[in-house]
């Protein structure tokens, strides 16, 4: 959900930007070439586990959706949030995996370990996904109350879980679209001195 319409990339901005350059990779255009073979791998916490478990529930029925094997793809239940990006890593270092969701509840209590949870859960994840080269997304929901852990993890588009995967997907995708791309020899260019 976006804070303003002020906000959300315009209908046409793909479309545009692709008119003027050379190359242009929409990811959820190269999704549906690639859905059937990227292995994703869901990185769980079990704390907050019912949460996580509909999350997850959402995030398969939309790789179904998309056209995923879920033959192909790894679920690893990790003791809380804290240690998803532990289980992560060893999905990304696995080669077994395209991408990894991590998928998790925060939620505010009365003592300040939400803040270290969630932080270190963030920190964690994007050092994962940068030392890897793999996308690793942060499907951990971060809320002030359970309530809001309920609604952000329903079976319908308001689902979390689902939205992690679709990313996941999105982003898998548009590296391997990455690497598709034809060289081009660097013009003007210098390494060291003048």
């Amino acid at each position: 959900m976006t804070s303003s319409d002020e906000t959300l990339l315009p209908a046409d901005a793909k479309s545009r930007a692709a008119g003027r350059v050379g190359s242009s990779l929409d990811p959820v255009a190269l999704v549906p070439g690639v859905a059937g073979v990227l292995r994703v791998g869901f990185a769980c916490a079990e704390f907050n586990g019912g949460i996580t478990d509909r999350m997850l529930t959402g995030a398969l029925d939309e790789l179904e959706r998309a056209g995923s094997d879920l033959g192909a793809v790894v679920v690893a239940w990790a003791p809380g949030a804290f240690e998803l990006p532990l289980v992560a890593r060893g999905l990304a270092a696995s080669g077994r995996v395209d991408a990894v969701v991590a998928l998790g509840a925060v939620i505010r209590g009365d003592t300040g370990h939400y803040d270290f949870v969630a932080g270190e859960c963030a920190s964690g994840l994007q050092r994962v996904q940068l030392d890897t080269g793999l996308p690793v997304v942060f499907g951990v929901l971060t809320t002030d109350t359970v309530e809001q852990a309920l609604v952000r993890s329903r079976p319908d588009g308001s689902n979390k879980g689902a939205e992690a995967a679709r990313t996941a997907l999105e982003a898998a995708a548009l590296l391997a679209g990455i690497e598709d791309l034809p060289s081009a020899h660097r013009v003007g260019f210098t390494v060291g001195g003048r």
